[in-house]
């Protein structure tokens, strides 16, 4: 008998060590990053790693391993969080983690309307949309929008992207990953500036509200205040209408739908988003006259909104043009030099088409020259028809500057 305990306690003993940093948190043992075997000077983390385990909210394993690959729960995290932040805990009974949940929950860092609050819950491996929510709410950003959590966290710098305008929110949380966001939220807490990733942000903004004209071009979207405060929103971000990105004629024979409105910054090469675009050599912008075939390439000091969208049903095509895309118009950003922009001089939003006006579905305009205040800016999408069957959706609607 007491051979075979021996031999079980023993294997309870390794059983314990090799779960060492991942069960229960950190173990009690702190080592230098520098030290870890699976954790090379290059290794893009090492700097949060370092100042992770010298904080003492996270540590190494019993065998010198800090495993920075190694997928963490939720629970796994919150801890992290809640000891790296220094809340007050308070023991409580069950499991290992209760103290630490019930701080999080104190502190605004978990809602129950998250996920339930029980061991198959918190024993699952953290999405990275899952920590941008912690994140967030940890320097004290709020919403009531699940979809809007990893905006926030990349806008504010907590959050980056996976490659570039890449932000894999349902992909698992590492270690490594942990203690470079916990090493910001400390840094953003303290005061510090965060860099911040534009091409994580606007693929963030698509993801929570279907655009990314807010993050690429904000500038052409300057607003009086008082245009949205008036509304309820607590920015202008807010005044785009996501529930508009749908729209189906009165008497429901044709539906279209604008998947994204996606801008793209033609002065940046590397934007992720000119794919959508092909060929850029043989695109042209229309200025009124089809002989003129104005290029594309060469204006850099313009943006392209690219209206990725699609047709999805059209029961009477004698009365609706039949097409791949939705009919879409932009206002509000034109000039009274008529006569430049016939000349070719690309001072107003303006069509882009390959081979005939209408089979591209995006516009050009230049960052700098055109007119605000003659009419509101919008973005709508229409029937592509006329008469009383016409009508359209505003997705945007925002007061133009005099």
């Amino acid at each position: 008998m007491k051979k075979g305990l021996g031999k079980w306690l023993g294997l309870a003993l390794a059983v314990s060590i090799a779960a060492a940093g991942v069960g229960n948190g950190p173990p009690s043992a702190h080592a230098a990053a520098a030290q870890f075997s699976d954790v090379k000077a290059s290794h893009w983390a090492i700097g949060a790693i370092n100042k992770a385990v010298a904080k003492g909210y996270v540590d190494g394993y019993t065998n010198g391993m800090f495993k920075p690959d190694a997928s963490v729960t939720r629970a796994e995290f919150v801890k992290m969080v809640v000891v790296a932040m220094k809340l007050d805990t308070a023991p409580a009974g069950g499991k290992w983690y209760a103290e630490y949940v019930n701080a999080a929950s104190t502190a605004g860092l978990y809602a129950r309307d998250d996920f339930a609050n029980n061991e198959a819950a918190w024993t699952k491996v953290m999405t990275r949309e899952e920590m941008a929510r912690v994140a967030a709410r940890a320097i004290g950003e709020k919403t009531s929008e699940n979809d809007k959590w990893m905006y926030l966290a990349t806008k504010t710098g907590l959050i980056q992207g996976v490659g570039k305008g890449q932000i894999a929110p349902a992909g698992l949380t590492t270690r490594a990953q942990s203690v470079v966001i916990i090493e910001r939220i400390l840094k953003a807490k303290a005061g510090g500036e965060l860099d911040t990733d534009q091409y994580a942000t606007a693929e963030a903004e698509i993801l929570w509200h279907g655009t990314n004209i807010f993050t690429v071009m904000p500038e052409m979207f300057v607003t009086p205040e008082s245009d949205w405060k008036n509304k309820g929103k607590s920015s202008v971000e807010e005044m785009w209408n996501e529930k508009n990105m749908t729209i189906t004629s009165k008497d429901g024979l044709y539906q279209a739908k604008l998947e994204a409105l996606i801008a793209i910054d033609m002065a940046d090469a590397n934007d992720p988003n000119r794919s959508l675009l092909g060929d850029i050599d043989t695109l042209r912008w229309h200025n009124g006259d089809e002989m003129m075939r104005n290029p594309v390439k060469g204006n850099t000091n313009a943006y392209v909104m690219y209206f990725k969208s699609k047709q999805v049903f059209n029961k009477d095509t004698k009365n609706y043009l039949n097409r791949p895309f939705a009919q879409f118009s932009v206002r509000g950003f034109t000039s009274n030099n008529t006569a430049a922009q016939i000349a070719g001089k690309l001072n107003r939003a303006s069509d882009i088409y390959r081979n005939v006006r209408g089979d591209v579905p995006a516009i050009i305009m230049p960052k700098s020259g055109t007119i605000q205040g003659l009419f509101d800016i919008s973005i709508t999408l229409q029937t592509p028809t006329s008469g009383s069957r016409f009508s359209e959706n505003d997705i945007l609607r925002l007061r133009g500057l005099n």
